[in-house]
């Protein structure tokens, strides 16, 4: 079998790699790597509204067609669980985050570009448009689309989803890791590095606790409604967990999770409308990745986060989620735009925030997955037994 040195290991070597070469790099060539982190950046930054538009328009399009009533019972319960996911990781990363980075501050970069070194140029590559016309445009297309049943625009858009999904897998993830090399080789001259890294410990263990909260209450709920044991449900989607890990992708799990999804007790034809349809957009583990992420970041700023700011990033993110590529760090990739401009990210937070989620991403995938499982089963109990 040929090795595959993967994207998350790609990702650890560049974070170590940016912290050694960072800590004894005289500064011109610090300078080397921040003029390709901003020209990247910036890249980053225009395809920002166009990943938005590519995978919203056609994803809303398709949620409108299907079968009715179980489409709608299946996305109210895949949005709801996802909601409910960002909820729980402000409410808890908020509570105890800023306990337990106590000492561990970044008081002296309250503004983190002043400890940077600054880029050779400074190429500017403005947006077409802006995030939130993104957003509305994606939205009115979509559910144009839907209503009207337009074949042409849908063709359109499902080809214009194929590039932009290309630009995603062979331009921005391929260069990701030396985006994030430039970065941390940069906190690193800077002198910053290690408070941040032992923030990422905190806020990744305390991430994959979360997932396992969810999960727990996500079966409960099922089990109560089944009248099943929810343990001996979780049991039962273990491989699909499991399986996730090593893929990091729902949907190459969608086989896996469809055999264990039936083995609870779902019923067949529910099972193969539902799990294919939450492997696209229930995404509650990666939500609370994100959400909690973003806590971390924003906390490594010196800021506070409040309620009134991330309630309605959680819900916009609810309906990101939905299209979300289905590459590795598609979700992230998604929500950059709304951490732009509903949370105020700048290119350093959004490059912490990479870095951050991509280390722990096939967690959020397994998250994802297992709980498809549960969900399934909600959908079922309501589902009648004669038609779907």
């Amino acid at each position: 079998m040929k090795f595959q040195f993967g994207l998350l290991p790609r990702i650890v070597l560049a974070i170590v790699l940016g912290v050694l070469i960072g800590s004894v790099a005289p500064e011109e060539l610090v300078r080397v790597f921040a003029t390709f982190t901003g020209i990247f950046g910036g890249f980053l930054n225009f395809i920002v509204p166009l990943i938005i538009l590519g995978f919203i328009a056609p994803g809303i399009a398709k949620l409108g067609k299907g079968s009715g009533k179980l489409l709608g019972l299946a996305t109210a319960v895949a949005y709801l669980s996802t909601i409910v996911a960002g909820v729980l990781a402000f409410i808890v990363a908020s509570s105890l985050l800023p306990n337990l980075m106590e000492g561990g501050s970044l008081s002296n970069l309250d503004d983190p570009e002043n400890a940077l070194a600054s880029s050779f140029i400074a190429l500017e590559i403005p947006q077409l448009f802006g995030v939130m016309s993104a957003l509305i445009l994606a939205f009115l297309l979509g559910i144009g689309m839907a209503s009207t049943g337009s074949k042409t625009m849908a063709s359109f858009f499902e080809e214009f989803q194929e590039i932009i999904e290309k630009v995603i897998s062979y331009i921005i993830i391929p260069l990701l890791p030396f985006h994030i090399f430039g970065i941390f080789a940069n906190m690193a001259y800077g002198g910053a590095v290690f408070e941040i890294l032992s923030l990422f410990a905190v806020v990744f263990i305390l991430i994959i606790v979360l997932h396992w909260v969810m999960l727990t209450g996500q079966y409960t709920t099922a089990g109560i409604l089944r009248k099943s044991n929810p343990f001996a449900l979780i049991r039962t989607m273990l491989p699909a967990y499991f399986t996730a890990l090593g893929t990091q992708s729902s949907a190459a799990t969608i086989p896996v999770t469809l055999r264990q999804a039936r083995k609870t007790g779902v019923k067949e034809r529910v099972a193969d409308f539902t799990v294919p349809l939450f492997a696209t957009i229930h995404l509650s583990g990666s939500t609370i990745t994100l959400v909690t992420c973003a806590i971390g970041v924003i906390l490594l700023t010196g800021d506070a986060p409040s309620f009134g700011n991330f309630f309605p990033f959680i819900l916009m993110l609810g309906v990101t989620m939905i299209a979300a590529p289905g590459v590795p760090g598609g979700a992230v990739m998604a929500a950059i735009g709304l951490l732009e401009v509903m949370l105020g990210f700048d290119e350093t937070m959004v490059a912490l925030m990479i870095a951050l989620y991509m280390a722990q991403d096939s967690f959020g995938t397994a998250a994802n997955v297992t709980g498809d499982g549960a969900l399934a089963n909600i959908v079922d109990r309501f589902t009648p037994s004669q038609k779907v």
